[in-house]
């Protein structure tokens, strides 16, 4: 690569179909490529909307996309099953399986819920090898019992998406072998824990996202999150770790190739 280009990353987890987008779609995506995010994981939160998500991916080459029920509207949709996961999973640009997990920040009174419907978007992931994609909030203990259980019953990929939660759970999820997502919280002032965090986990097994429209980062916070900005956390992602900005994105792009690779053979074979 020379000094004049841009090196590539990839926004692992962002919501494209999100009303914020609407009519706007076309100019985010080449903003994203100009920042030289050429890859994003468009994720669908609640299944009766997967048509949709599916069609974004569908019509854009750079787009893959992962369906799932959110924890925080678990109690409020139909209980997913693992056929219909299963079902989804065979789209060539479907990726992962999420976002699911668990928040008691809001919805603590459907901790029970939530708990079922994360046991089973694991087993769809453990029988697909998709990795599973994790919403957590406020309910860490609860999420690396789950975790550990549910991994002793049968081995599965997982990112912690938007990572900003202890550094206990932290833990729990890298002994797993899982991953990390880095997303714009870490790159606020106020986020010093968080970047500790991260500064201690293998760079092997760190990923960087925007979960757009929302958490924009520096000199963006408070306006709307779009792909382009990964790159914002990426710099910060790279300071993080000691390296330059190409080496750091040239790392996410390895993990993000070992995770999702499904994602990387798709690219590979275009």
């Amino acid at each position: 690569m020379s000094d004049t280009e841009t090196p590539e990353i990839t926004d692992s987890h962002c919501h494209l179909d999100f009303p914020d987008f609407a009519n706007e779609l076309d100019q985010v995506l080449a903003r994203a490529e100009a920042a030289g995010v050429t890859r994003m994981v468009t994720i669908c939160t609640r299944l009766r909307q997967e048509p949709q998500v599916r069609e974004i991916a569908e019509t854009h080459a750079s787009v893959f996309y992962a369906a799932g029920t959110h924890p925080m509207s678990a109690a409020e949709e139909p209980m997913a099953t693992v056929d219909e996961l299963l079902a989804l999973a065979s789209h060539p640009k479907f990726v992962g399986i999420g976002e699911t997990g668990l928040d008691y920040h809001y919805t603590a009174d459907t901790a029970r819920v939530q708990q079922d419907s994360l046991r089973i978007h694991i087993a769809a992931a453990r029988e697909t090898g998709l990795p599973l994609i994790i919403h957590s909030r406020a309910a860490d203990e609860d999420m690396a019992r789950i975790l550990a259980e549910e991994y002793r019953n049968g081995a599965f990929g997982c990112v912690m998406h938007c990572f900003s939660s202890s550094p206990e759970l932290a833990r729990a999820a890298l002994d797993l072998g899982f991953y990390l997502s880095m997303s714009g919280i870490a790159t606020f002032p106020k986020s010093k824990e968080i970047r500790e965090i991260f500064a201690a986990a293998p760079l092997d097994r760190v990923l960087v996202e925007t979960d757009a429209p929302y958490l924009a980062p520096p000199p963006h916070r408070g306006k709307r999150n779009e792909p382009a900005y990964t790159a914002h956390t990426a710099r910060v992602g790279a300071e993080v770790f000691g390296l330059d900005y190409a080496d750091f994105a040239a790392r996410t792009q390895a993990n993000f190739d070992r995770l999702f690779a499904k994602a990387a053979s798709w690219r590979a074979a275009a």
